[in-house]
């Protein structure tokens, strides 16, 4: 026999109350992007269940290594376990052999994650950072785990509202003030036009031998390209 669930309504029409199954979604809009001396990332804020906002400033970029980060987007709790297995096979691989690990093992490992459990997780990750081996690198790991190298990469579901602009203003090389302004407008376009991605603006730059730097824009500070 079939089991009736009642749902409650509020005076808007919104249901009060999440399905469990509905898992929390980074939603999203990553980018990741090389210029001349470095590697930059960014990432829009917001996280969902269901039709709830229920994070507007999560962090997507998350720290592998002191040099490497990875962008997240799909199931926010299957991406913050991959990332947390890729950090933990490099801290050894750094502890057994006394070297940095390099941009593309770490990109190795995510893919091999991603396609193995390709059936069970949701998960797609930009992979980006500095060694001293090859500079910077970008990866980018679709769901399905194929695993491409780029100079510039972008994923979640506001990355369908930007291809446009990013055909018409990105070029390789760039400085980094060229990179920052480009990315920048890039999110902030993707935030503006994808209901799934808000919140502000997390940029993180990478350069040859130096921490990451990183940066928050939020509020007037984040470009405008239409009116409200």
């Amino acid at each position: 026999m079939a089991v009736t669930t009642m749902q409650a309504y509020d005076k808007y029409g919104s249901p009060l109350f999440v399905n469990k199954e509905e898992e929390i979604s980074t939603g999203t809009s990553i980018i990741a992007c090389t210029f001349d001396g470095g590697v930059m990332i960014g990432a829009d804020s917001r996280t969902s269940s269901g039709i709830y906002v229920s994070n507007r400033v999560a962090d997507k970029l998350t720290r592998i290594t002191d040099n490497i980060y990875c962008c997240r987007s799909g199931s926010a709790a299957d991406t913050q376990a991959i990332a947390d297995i890729v950090a933990y096979h490099l801290d050894f691989y750094k502890s057994e052999t006394g070297e940095e690990p390099k941009v593309e093992t770490a990109a190795a490992i995510f893919q091999e994650l991603c396609y193995k459990y390709k059936e069970q997780l949701l998960a797609a990750v930009i992979v980006a950072g500095w060694d001293g081996v090859n500079g910077s690198q970008v990866y980018s790991i679709p769901l399905g785990g194929m695993c491409f190298k780029q100079n510039l990469a972008v994923g979640g579901s506001g990355s369908t509202f930007i291809y446009g602009y990013i055909d018409a203003n990105f070029k390789p090389g760039m400085s980094e003030a060229e990179c920052r302004q480009f990315m920048t407008n890039t999110l902030a376009l993707a935030m503006s036009r994808d209901g799934s991605s808000g919140g502000v603006i997390r940029l993180g730059t990478i350069r040859s031998g130096k921490p990451i730097e990183r940066e928050i824009i939020s509020g007037v500070k984040i470009p405008k390209f239409s009116q409200d």
